[in-house]
């Protein structure tokens, strides 16, 4: 099991990595924007260009740890724009862990493949916390 620290913008996203780059002397490791992800994970009709180009899913290593970023669609809450990612090594793993953390809970994403993610869920437990529960995608080559 990992964790990684996930940070959610309100459309400046891309400016906020190039900061962090500068600031920490990061690595960018992945680039995603809402163009680029698979249909099934959400509808681009109706939305506006500019958010096409948004961040979806964007990783770097700030020393050695893993930090995950992210565009939001609709305005983020203060207290709410950042989660802690907890990556599983089996879907059972998330769904044991969503079951658990659901009750109580406003459910952002329920459980769903996404394009980075095989099982994913995104939810603010009944105390207030931003969670996102993964299995990561594996690379084949």
């Amino acid at each position: 099991m990992q964790v990684t620290p996930n940070y959610h913008f309100n459309g400046n996203c891309q400016k906020a990595l190039k900061l962090y780059e500068e600031a920490f002397q990061a690595k960018m490791t992945m680039m995603m924007y809402y163009k680029d992800a698979d249909p099934s994970d959400f509808s681009l009709e109706g939305l506006p260009e500019k958010a096409k180009n948004y961040v979806y899913h964007a990783e770097m290593m700030i020393g050695n740890q893993r930090f995950m970023f992210s565009d939001e669609f609709e305005e983020i809450q203060k207290g709410q724009n950042i989660s802690m990612v907890v990556t599983f090594d089996s879907p059972e793993e998330v769904k044991n862990a969503y079951n658990i953390l659901a009750d109580g809970a406003s459910i952002i994403y329920p459980i769903q493949e996404t394009t980075y993610s095989s099982c994913f869920a995104s939810l603010i437990d009944r105390f207030g916390m931003r969670w996102e529960l993964m299995t990561e995608n594996k690379v084949i080559e």
